[in-house]
């Protein structure tokens, strides 16, 4: 058969490692900030744009979407043309796809620091710039199905397995945990409330890490790690075993990191079985990648390629076995809202995609440019620097997560609690702080290195934009063989639609019964919608990402019971949070617990803590907010908030949004008139005003219930 000739197209696959290298040092270099800012407040420089609560999402999805998202598309266009030996179906598509994921990150690095966020976790990015990523997703698929559909060769490697689960889910993981409620241009709330939103953001935010910093990168580890190693992958079919249960158990996942919430307790224990069976097929995954170096340790040690690769499949066992771990709900009693969580991200992070990354640069950037890496020695020197930067990182990360919990959990003999300021915690773990920091810049210091590196590399070779190829045509006839999965690889559509039935059964199980049933979230009476001056409080409490340090959510725990409630008593009720849209139980405790906050402090004392917080409260590393004082709410808004949240499901009265305002101002007249009987004069539309109305709202209504309850039965009597 005559072998037809074409050209594998590198140019992509060139800009999407620009920008990998580009986007990754500034992802970095934003996390080495916000780690200092925790540690010293006075880097915040009391500038809203650079405070930690903006930075935080900013630095969070620079690398996800930046920099690991750009190195996927890389890996992807590079291996997909050569293992179906074919070009990429469109090059129009692929330069579409390029500028489009760039213009969404740009719109990223813009609207966080100004504060434009739906405060859900890696789901940050508002309405408009949702639907461009939909958009470009789209596009992505397409350009990589077409592919599919053109290839030359008959057979589908593991690693395109991979890469048509991560399109599919990641599709419908971002459509269903973006469905909002528009109210200007750059400002949403969620569709969903309270639990619901909780669960969906969960359900989103596990599988997300598992199908676009996981399966996408299993994907790449399948081809990458073989032609490093230039050795056949370990086992077919382990590979067929890893591939399918992974993509099935890991979407049942998510509610574990909801454990101890007021979600329902099946789903929640749905979430644990489902977490703690997904270690066998990552172990599976990470040996399969393993074993393929079998006979092949000795090179190990002299190819700085393979030590990228070695360390990062490690790593990805390591998190894989912790997070069933932390699964467990005994586990993650002392986990959760701790460090040891941050930990666990970075250990996935910085060593599973990070030193992939590193890794698959390293082996592309001499082929791509036919030239020789410019110094094997400076790419050791990043390796140990970087796996050293890992080490300061995670330990100490560790180390402050079980003090964290200890602490917060530790009675006396006499049955108190012994600190029961959250503060004395903060204190007791910035060293550790520090030594993260420490190890962020070790980290950061490599990929430094590498820049350099691959430049120097670049500009003594010559770079092939069009790399020439042949392959026999795909026989339109050819005989299956090879077994019944042998023959699904041959019908891509079929592979893809068994492929979205598998990842789409889990999330159907646990979510109807949570929307449907509406015994799973219980209401109470007494919880009321916020008033207009609390929807405008919680809307700037969303904008300062106040969410990334306060939790708000107390759990079932004596500690916290005591903690947080000592007079009523009351852990979190999932009635409580109906009228939530999005919901703010936060994922990390840097600060304390806020949801019982309401009436806990005076007026004058939210007012002074958010303009200088050590100054009320002696050692805090939380910074000051002094914009809050100077800008005030936009009153011209509190009628579409209103009719917004109406739509969705909040029983304001009709018409209620036009004399919104008249009870926005009397509230804020109140809270202005308390201030100024302690001498602060404070306008009574300044943002700072609508703050404190809010988290003095806070709790408040669980309250009034237990008062209620509490009048009745004294009458009664």
């Amino acid at each position: 058969m005559e072998l037809e000739k074409f050209n594998y197209d590198n140019k992509i696959v060139k800009a999407f490692i620009i920008a990998t290298v580009v986007f990754g040092l500034v992802g970095m270099l934003v996390g080495l900030t916000a780690a200092l800012q925790l540690v010293w407040p006075v880097f915040n420089f009391e500038l809203p744009y650079t405070s930690f609560g903006r930075i935080r999402p900013l630095h969070t999805n620079a690398v996800i979407f930046a920099f690991v998202g750009n190195a996927m598309f890389a890996g992807v266009y590079y291996s997909m043309q050569r293992l179906l030996k074919t070009r990429m179906y469109s090059d129009t598509l692929s330069w579409i796809h390029f500028w489009g994921w760039q213009f969404i990150i740009l719109a990223a690095a813009i609207t966080l620091p100004l504060g434009y966020t739906t405060s859900k976790e890696y789901a940050e990015l508002e309405w408009p710039i949702d639907i461009a990523i939909t958009v470009i997703w789209v596009v992505f698929g397409w350009n990589m199905i077409g592919t599919i559909l053109n290839r030359r060769e008959k057979h589908m490697y593991v690693a395109i397995w991979f890469y048509i689960a991560t399109f599919v889910t990641v599709a419908v993981l971002h459509v269903v945990n973006s469905f909002e409620m528009p109210v200007t241009f750059l400002k949403s709330y969620s569709w969903y409330a309270g639990v619901q939103d909780a669960l969906v953001q969960w359900w989103y935010g596990h599988n997300a890490v598992a199908f676009f910093l996981t399966t996408p990168y299993l994907g790449l580890m399948y081809y990458f790690l073989p032609k490093a190693a230039n050795r056949p992958v370990y086992s077919y079919r382990l590979s067929i075993i890893h591939f399918w249960t992974l993509i099935f158990i890991y979407i049942w996942a998510g509610p574990h990191h909801l454990l101890y919430s007021t979600l329902p307790d099946w789903a929640q224990s749905l979430g644990t079985v489902f977490s703690v069976m997904l270690i066998a097929p990552s172990w599976g995954g990470m040996l399969n990648g393993l074993m393929t170096l079998r006979g092949a340790w000795d090179r190990v040690r002299e190819d700085v390629v393979l030590k990228f690769m070695v360390v990062a499949v490690t790593a990805y066992g390591m998190a894989t076995f912790e997070g069933p771990l932390l699964s467990l709900k005994n586990v993650n009693a002392i986990a959760h809202f701790t460090d040891w969580i941050v930990a666990h991200a970075h250990v996935g992070g910085l060593g599973w995609n990070g030193f992939l990354i590193f890794g698959m640069l390293y082996w592309l950037v001499p082929r791509m440019w036919n030239t020789k890496l410019y110094s094997t020695r400076l790419a050791n020197f990043h390796f140990w620097i970087g796996t050293l930067g890992i080490i300061f990182y995670a330990v100490p990360m560790y180390i402050s997560g079980v003090t964290q919990s200890l602490m917060w959990k530790e009675f006396n003999a006499e049955g108190f609690l012994v600190y029961k300021n959250f503060l004395e915690t903060t204190v007791q773990i910035l060293p550790m702080y520090m030594l993260r920091a420490l190890g962020g810049a070790l980290y950061l210091t490599g990929a430094i290195v590498m820049t350099y590196n691959l430049i120097k590399t670049a500009y003594s070779g010559s770079f092939m934009a069009d790399e020439p190829a042949e392959a026999a045509p795909l026989p339109k006839l050819a005989a299956s063989g090879g077994g019944w999965h042998h023959a699904l690889e041959s019908k891509p559509v079929l592979f893809t639609v068994l492929t979205f039935i598998a990842i789409l059964i889990g999330g159907i199980i646990e979510m109807i019964p949570t929307f449907l049933v509406k015994s799973n979230v219980p209401t109470i009476s007494s919880v009321k919608p916020y008033t207009p001056l609390e929807i405008h409080g919680r809307d700037i409490y969303i904008r300062e990402g106040c969410v990334s340090c306060h939790s708000q959510l107390v759990r079932p725990f004596r500690s916290e019971v005591e903690r947080y409630d000592p007079l009523g008593g009351e852990y979190s009720k999932s009635g409580e949070y109906v009228y939530d849209h999005p919901f703010l139980w936060g994922s990390k405790r840097t600060g304390p617990d806020l949801h019982r906050v309401g009436g806990k402090y005076s007026d004058l004392w939210h007012y002074n803590h958010m303009l200088a917080p050590d100054a009320v409260s002696s050692g805090s590393t939380m910074p000051a907010y002094p914009w809050l004082f100077e800008r005030t709410i936009d009153k011209s808004l509190t009628a579409t908030k209103i009719k917004a949240l109406r739509k969705i499901g909040v029983p304001y009265e009709e018409g209620y949004e036009n004399k919104a305002n008249e009870d926005l101002e009397r509230q804020a007249n109140r809270i202005a008139e308390n201030l100024q009987l302690e001498g602060i004069n404070v306008q009574p539309d300044a943002e700072i005003i609508a703050l404190i109305a809010y988290l003095q709202r806070l709790g408040k209504d669980i309250k009034a219930a237990k008062t209620a309850e509490a009048e009745t039965t004294t009458s009664n009597r």
